[in-house]
């Protein structure tokens, strides 16, 4: 018995000294237990960063406020159909007849009623409902899209509303904290908080050949809901919209993504003076460069971007840039792949000059490009006026960015109203793009008129699309 005392005696003691030590020893690791199960801990002088110095509140506070709650309604049927077919279609085809529902989010940007969202929260809605941070519910109506930045602008007819202000997205550094506000799952005036992970990053989901994708990455909470939230600083500045998340589930797994603030400040100008996208280009063919490229090419570096191709007559072409040449900077922002400089030019309109340092078989130089429109001149491009064309029955207008972008199309009429002709004969309805008559490009009226003045053998043929992807070419007879 005396054994046993002075062994369990002499264990205690030697317990109690090795827990004085290690409770001395700094720093310790605090234990969240997350089940009943103990759990192994391993400790470490690493601690996860805490934004201990920041006051995020008032950065929340204003943003709730101004960030609202859009749901769209898709596919709304006049009264008198429910009434007359509504029963019939449900008993052959076994189909619901409620239109579609949709969720997301939008940003006020000025006291009259002016939202912006993601293209895609609005794209085809019938009927937009926007509840504030207070309940009121307010319509709205479209007032532009951009299909190519995943942008739309829309307006409540309202005053004195909170709105956010436009903070500097080229000023944003990785690693700087940033709040994504928002409606996740319906849940809404949602404020998450977290830094900003890298810059222009391309995901490739807005596809179509125009498409400007280099959004910043942030690893702040988003989830289905979010969608054309506020990205913002911890000044309560706008610094972007959120617009996608990297999932293999459709919920949040680490990583979002937003459109820099400058480029939604340059869509949102567009939209509100002229309707559309006033689009500048450089007039180059671009690449990324890599190791193997770089070592292919005799490439001192992989800085930059390699221009393979400069188109004839542009401003890069006028400007003196030539094939094989590797861009670094523009305005003294540095380029270092195709998104960046895709996300830099998308700021700037047609006539507006930009100073681009260049490497020239090794050597640098600085060049003044004048960028240009699509059509290659520095006017504005006003959406086209609605025209009759009497042989195909039809009032057409000119394609703009929201109809082509997500067809890869560049060109193209689309059908407005249809009276009696021979589009109405052959059972083509309004929405549809026709891009070619007799083998001819259609943009305008005149081209449409020539194009049909040299029919042949008494015939018109024409060949177009539907806004759902659908290709039509068809012939008639006048």
């Amino acid at each position: 018995m005396k054994s046993f005392i002075g062994a369990a005696t002499g264990t205690l003691v030697i317990l109690l000294i090795v827990f004085f030590f290690i409770w001395k020893d700094e720093p310790r690791p605090i234990v969240v237990q997350q089940n009943p199960t103990p759990t192994p801990v391993v400790q470490t002088a690493y601690s996860a960063p805490v934004p201990q110095n920041f006051d995020f509140t008032k950065a929340a506070a204003k943003s709730v406020n101004a960030v609202v709650h859009i749901k769209t309604i898709i596919g709304v049927k006049p009264q008198y159909y429910d009434n007359f077919f509504g029963s019939l279609h449900g008993y052959f085809y076994r189909q619901p007849q409620e239109a579609l529902i949709a969720f997301g989010s939008g940003v006020v940007i000025s006291p009259n009623g002016y939202i912006v969202t993601n293209n895609h929260v609005v794209a085809g809605a019938d009927k937009i409902i926007v509840t504030f941070n207070d309940k009121r519910e307010m319509e709205a109506k479209i007032i532009g899209t951009s299909p190519s930045t995943d942008l739309a602008l829309i307006k409540v007819n309202a005053k004195d509303l909170p709105y956010l202000t436009y903070g500097n997205s080229d000023d944003l550094k990785v690693g700087q904290w940033v709040l994504a506000v928002g409606n996740p799952f319906n849940l809404t005036s949602t404020v998450t908080a977290g830094i900003v992970s890298a810059k222009a990053r391309d995901i490739h989901i807005l596809g179509g050949k125009s498409a400007i994708e280099s959004f910043i990455q942030t690893d702040a909470a988003v989830n289905p809901g979010n969608s054309g939230g506020a990205l913002v600083n911890t000044k309560g500045q706008l610094v972007g919209i959120n617009a996608a998340i990297a999932s293999q589930t459709g919920a949040y797994e680490g990583y979002s993504f937003a459109i820099p603030v400058n480029l939604v400040r340059k869509v949102v100008n567009d939209l509100m003076n002229y309707g559309q996208i006033q689009r500048a280009y450089l007039g180059v063919q671009i690449r990324d460069i890599d190791a193997a490229f770089a070592k292919e090419k005799h490439l001192k570096n992989l800085n930059g971007v390699y221009i393979a191709g400069v188109v004839d007559g542009s401003g890069a072409a006028k400007a003196g840039i030539r094939k094989g040449d590797v861009i670094t900077t523009i305005d003294n922002h540095p380029v270092n792949n195709v998104s960046e400089l895709m996300g830099i030019i998308g700021q700037y309109s047609p006539g507006d000059v930009v100073s681009v340092n260049i490497t020239h078989h090794g050597k640098e130089e600085t060049v003044k490009v004048t960028l240009e429109n699509k059509n290659g001149t520095t006017g504005v491009i006003k959406a086209g006026k609605p025209f009759y064309n009497a042989t195909l029955g039809a009032m057409l207008k000119q394609a703009d960015e929201s109809d082509l972008s997500n067809l890869n199309l560049d060109h193209g009429l689309v059908v407005v109203n249809i009276n009696n002709g021979i589009l109405q004969r052959g059972g083509i309805s309004k929405g549809f793009i026709i891009t070619d008559v007799n083998g001819r490009e259609v943009n305008n009226k005149d081209q449409l008129e020539k194009a049909i003045s040299e029919s042949r053998h008494n015939t018109i043929k024409v060949s177009g699309i539907y806004p759902n992807g659908m290709r039509i070419s068809f012939e008639f007879v006048p």
